[in-house]
């Protein structure tokens, strides 16, 4: 097995409760990017951004702050009508997020949340939130899209409202510490197969866990809202396989994944006692390092990946 020096990725990993702390701090001083309570909302991002960009717009809606969608920067349906497009892009160069906003300059308000003020997001939006602070080495992403949520997240908390059973911040900055230390159990170490589950927010970050596994350690991994899960995706679940899930269970979940044979983790269901979902995926980030190190692979140089996506041109 080949032998890694701490890599990269584990230090931004293990960076993220200070970088969310810092996040809410600097919240003043977005305000210009972030939407206004009652404003229609589309958010959008590629590949992990794209996920805390569902995560996000759940969290905001059912916080009762406005209607919010989230779309994949290539897919948005420009037919529809919104008061404000936020866009999250680590870069600031991913081809699909600068077409869009650059369509609907001067038709929509526009923001960005971006860690590079030096890229074309910075013209393209009409108002940027930049997290230099929580900029990332690392081709894969941890802290930036956690501290761009965390940031997103404490907004909503300033406003007043955020769905029932969520956390205060402060608490999630704490479980992230938490996190760090936990033991992540052979179960999931030597597991052949997880699935990820959510609901609600949460399934957002049970797609980007599964990303995560993915892109750094080669693995299989699946994703599914909880409730949908029973519905064919437990026919892959058995002995040596985990269903992980994001936040609370649906009632008879648990035994329905005991009586195939596979393994439940629940380490964020607790509401006073287990993690903070967006605690828990750091958890999950890191079983992605250890198991990429685990077949030998680079977590901080993952296979057929780069840091942004910039399509040539015809």
């Amino acid at each position: 097995m080949t032998t890694f020096e701490t890599s990269r990725t584990s230090v931004e990993i293990a960076s993220q409760p200070a970088t969310w702390k810092q996040a809410t701090e600097c919240l003043a001083n977005h305000a210009a990017a972030l939407p206004v309570r009652g404003e229609r909302v589309a958010v959008v991002g590629c590949g992990t951004s794209w996920f805390m960009a569902q995560a996000y717009a759940e969290l905001r809606e059912s916080g009762g702050h406005g209607e919010t969608d989230a779309f994949a920067a290539s897919e948005f349906p420009h037919g529809r009508v919104y008061d404000r497009i936020v866009a999250i892009t680590r870069s600031g160069t991913t081809t699909e997020v600068l077409d869009l906003l650059t369509r609907v300059k001067s038709t929509v308000a526009t923001s960005a949340l971006t860690a590079d003020p030096a890229t074309g997001v910075m013209r393209a939006a009409d108002a940027v939130a930049v997290l230099d602070f929580a900029d990332e080495e690392s081709v894969v992403q941890t802290r930036f899209t956690t501290a761009a949520l965390a940031l997103l997240r404490a907004h909503l908390e300033s406003e007043g409202a955020l769905p029932a059973g969520t956390r205060p911040l402060t608490r999630a900055v704490q479980d992230a510490q938490r996190a760090l230390d936990l033991p992540l159990g052979p179960e999931a170490v030597d597991a052949e197969q997880i699935t990820f589950l959510g609901t609600g927010w949460t399934y957002g970050l049970a797609l980007e866990a599964g990303l995560k596994m993915r892109e750094a350690a080669g693995a299989w991994t699946e994703a599914y809202p909880a409730m949908e899960y029973r519905h064919g995706p437990i026919s892959i679940t058995g002995p040596g396989r985990v269903a992980w899930l994001f936040g609370p269970a649906p009632q008879g979940l648990a035994d329905d994944i005991a009586r195939v044979g596979g393994t439940f983790v629940s380490r964020s269901g607790d509401a006073a006692a287990g993690l903070d979902p967006l605690a828990d995926l750091v958890l999950a980030q890191r079983l992605a390092v250890l198991r990429a190190e685990a077949r030998g692979f680079d977590p901080d140089r993952p296979r057929n990946l780069t840091r942004s996506v910039i399509l040539g041109t015809a």
